[in-house]
């Protein structure tokens, strides 16, 4: 009978902390809805957004970063700059840096959508909020 020997190596990958994921953080809850930030590393953010039927975010604008969104479900009313689109599941849009934007609902199913940011700054408070249903300043 032939023998079989195993035999394994253990290799240590040394990963730079600024391309290391932060993880997962909780949903936030906010009028329209909620997101949910799946990852984020150097230059990117990856969220979920679910807006409620009949609902829609603030007409708004971001000075340092673009956006990538991939409807998952539902359907997207989304007007970029001076154009305005529908989405359907598995289509998408970019909305690019420094151009208004606005995302709607105007189904009677919730939108869940894959939002990919890029950009050197993507905190929260990169909005500029030119109209907003829910009189709200910072989101």
């Amino acid at each position: 009978m032939a023998r079989y020997q195993e035999t394994t190596q253990t290799e240590t990958l040394h990963i730079p902390s600024s391309i290391i994921s932060k993880g997962v953080a909780a949903t936030e809850l906010r009028p329209w809805g909620a997101f949910t930030v799946l990852e984020e590393g150097r230059g990117y953010k990856i969220k979920r957004i679910e807006v409620k039927p009949g609902h829609r975010l603030s007409l708004q604008m971001h000075h340092h970063r673009s956006e990538h969104w991939i409807v998952v479900s539902g359907t997207a009313r989304v007007t970029c700059g001076e154009k305005e689109v529908l989405l359907s599941n598995n289509e998408s849009t970019y909305v690019p840096q420094c151009t208004s934007h606005r995302l709607e609902n105007p189904g009677v199913i919730p939108l869940v959508l894959i939002e990919v940011q890029n950009g050197e700054y993507l905190g929260e408070d990169d909005i500029i909020r030119y109209q907003d249903d829910y009189a709200r300043t910072k989101d």
